[in-house]
């Protein structure tokens, strides 16, 4: 196997990572490992285990060229300093089709950011963290990936003794909006400005010479998370830690802790443990959203205006022009859900969708298997006969195909988790698979396409920190 690593984000002034050495792990072993995704890197694959767990945790390297990033964030709605606290980057790689790629290690122990915490990670976070993530770029919606999961034959504490594994992550960057807050403290305008040059230049380098480039950045970014957010609702995910440290400015899903898919529509489904208030339910993620990119362009207002009342203005008219974006994209995604033709009337097609979520929620209908019950001709007319009389009015004879057949449900995930922490990875290794075609229907995938009765029932979960 063969890494190609060419770093740049360690030009950066140091005071935005800490050079790290990750723990070395004496008994690692292989549970999980993408192929698809190793070839899409141009990783030669040498089908030996030990061999493979070494190169992908980064033995025979320099260590010196191991860092962790320094971020900040809003948790919560609560500013604190954070970083990297158990997750350090081997490098960024670059495939033979010259795009760039973040390799990191998530749960190899402890960084200078960890906040007395241990920095690493147990296998059930980790395999969940592999599964969605995988799954959501199956489901064709912008997302971090998972190269592996390693178990390092240690126990970690958390409620009891679990087995330690580690998370091999790729993404095409982990600057966060967290990352320029951090920026913004330091007060070096000059350290500051070699961050958001670096950004661009990474992440949208057709922009890097125009001379309004951080008012088109921050659009691009804005529209990078509309895409991102109308995606997630239209497969029903809650992402459960919209923190600024979690709201990645490539555009990619991130961090993959409390997070779920819904099973009956609840536009007020949370999952987290933590998250009393419903601030990160799932009819909330956009208005989230917008609060997380007003904070972010708090920490570059003096490149947007000299005259901050000025430079607010603008932010302000921009983020509800995106806003008003949103919720036409919202629409177009509805509609096709629905196979809706756009070019009837508009109002009377939000009505009609407004009436089929109403009737999923009062009556606690499955959001992902109702969607695919329209499309097959199935729905329960006590239910529904009404709706639908209108309905075929203006449907349209074409299915779009943007409804999934399978999710990674919630009380599955659970169930293949808890059978690996006794050894058995059999159900796991299907579930994985059968995810990967997620808009194909077959033999295989129907099992899986069942929601939970009230006893399978998860109502919260946990990241494992």
């Amino acid at each position: 196997m063969n890494w190609n690593f060419q770093n740049t984000y360690t030009n950066l002034p140091s005071i935005y990572y800490s050079k790290v050495k990750p723990n070395n792990f004496d008994n690692p072993k292989l549970i999980l490992f993408n192929e698809e995704l190793a070839n899409e890197l141009n990783l030669k694959v040498n089908y030996n285990e030990k061999e493979i767990c070494d190169f992908l945790l980064g033995k025979g390297l320099d260590n010196n060229e191991f860092y962790s990033q320094a971020y900040a964030g809003h948790q919560f709605g609560h500013f604190t300093i954070l970083g990297d606290g158990r997750a350090v980057l081997l490098g960024e790689h670059i495939n033979n089709d010259n795009k760039r790629y973040d390799i990191q290690l998530k749960g190899c122990g402890q960084t200078p950011y960890s906040r007395n915490g241990d920095g690493k990670a147990t296998l059930g976070p980790m395999i969940r963290e592999y599964i969605v993530s995988e799954a959501m770029s199956n489901l064709q919606i912008p997302s971090t990936r998972a190269l592996a999961v390693i178990t390092t034959g240690e126990k970690v504490l958390r409620e009891k003794l679990e087995p330690g594994a580690i998370l091999v992550r790729v993404a095409i960057s982990h600057i966060r909006v967290g990352t320029f807050q951090f920026g913004s403290l330091l007060k070096n305008v000059k350290e500051f400005e070699s961050l958001i040059n670096y950004t661009i230049e990474r992440l949208y380098p057709e922009i890097k010479d125009n001379k309004n480039k951080y008012l088109i950045f921050f659009k691009k970014v804005c529209d990078s998370q509309i895409n991102l957010i109308i995606n997630w609702m239209r497969v029903g995910f809650i992402h459960g830690v919209m923190n600024t440290d979690n709201t990645s400015l490539s555009g990619e899903t991130i961090d993959f802790g409390p997070c779920a898919f819904m099973d009956n529509y609840n536009p007020k489904t949370v999952f987290s443990s933590i998250d009393k208030m419903g601030r990160y339910s799932f009819e909330n993620q956009f208005k989230i959203t917008l609060w997380n990119l007003a904070r972010f362009a708090e920490t570059f207002l003096h490149l947007i205006n000299t005259n901050e009342n000025s430079a607010i203005k603008i932010i302000e008219e921009i983020l509800e022009e995106k806003k008003e974006k949103f919720n036409e994209a919202w629409l177009v995604m509805m509609n096709k859900k629905l196979s809706l033709d756009i070019n009837n009337n508009n109002n009377n097609n939000n009505e009609i969708i407004k009436e089929f979520l109403d009737l999923m929620h009062i009556h606690k209908l499955d959001y992902t298997n109702t969607f695919l019950d329209l499309e097959k001709n199935r729905l329960d007319m006590k239910i529904f006969k009404n709706w639908f009389c209108k309905y075929n009015l203006i449907k349209s004879k074409k299915h779009n195909d943007i409804n999934p057949y399978i999710i990674p449900r919630n009380h599955i995930l659970e169930k293949v988790i808890k059978e690996s922490y006794k050894g058995d990875f059999s159900n796991l290794l299907e579930f994985n698979k059968v995810l990967s075609s997620p808009y194909k229907e077959n033999n295989i995938i129907k099992k899986y396409m069942h929601p939970p009765n009230e006893q399978e029932k998860v109502f919260q979960t946990f990241c494992g920190t």
